[in-house]
């Protein structure tokens, strides 16, 4: 879906706090809340903006960080694999990746003894699984407002300042 500037404002303004009003996104964008309201369910409906969620603290709520290097046995269904991993309450999110493992997934437990549950009952009876890797996270930088700054980001002007080929 192409966006407008606008689009890219309103988008940058809701990275940075989901939970604004549309009052003040219009007064900012110089808009009425009518017509920025338009504009977030236009956003909505073409899935550019895919929910609201709440940044929760997981290591204020005695969880650690887990990755999971998961390779799969030749021939078997990736997808699968993904959705049966993702469905596993523990798993964040799940991707495809690139390299000497076939997917990588993020994971909230609690400990070792919750890992080795996760592990024994959940990710190796699912079939396909060639073998696993975990990766235990020691420290982490808080997230950062990523939606917000890359779409901060100006996009090159793409006929203006190329170099000239050679001949």
């Amino acid at each position: 879906m192409p966006l407008d500037d606008l689009d890219r404002r309103l988008l940058r303004l809701l990275a940075q706090d989901a939970r604004v009003s549309q009052r003040k996104l219009a007064r900012e964008l110089r808009m009425s809340p009518p017509a920025i309201g338009e504009r977030i369910a236009r956003l909505e409906r073409a899935g550019v903006i895919r929910g609201y969620r709440v940044d929760i603290d997981w290591s204020a709520l005695g969880y650690v960080t887990v990755y999971l290097a998961v390779t799969a046995i030749q021939g078997a269904d990736q997808s699968r694999i993904m959705t049966a991993m993702h469905r596993l309450p523990e798993v964040q999110d799940v991707l495809v990746v690139t390299g000497t493992m076939d997917m990588l997934a993020r994971l909230r437990l609690r400990d070792h003894t919750h890992l080795r549950q996760f592990l024994l009952e959940g990710v190796w009876q699912i079939p396909g699984i060639q073998r696993t890797e975990t990766f235990l996270s020691v420290a982490e930088m808080p997230s950062k407002e990523f939606g917000a700054d890359l779409l901060g980001v100006d996009e090159p002007d793409r006929g203006a300042e190329e170099a000239p080929g050679p001949g």
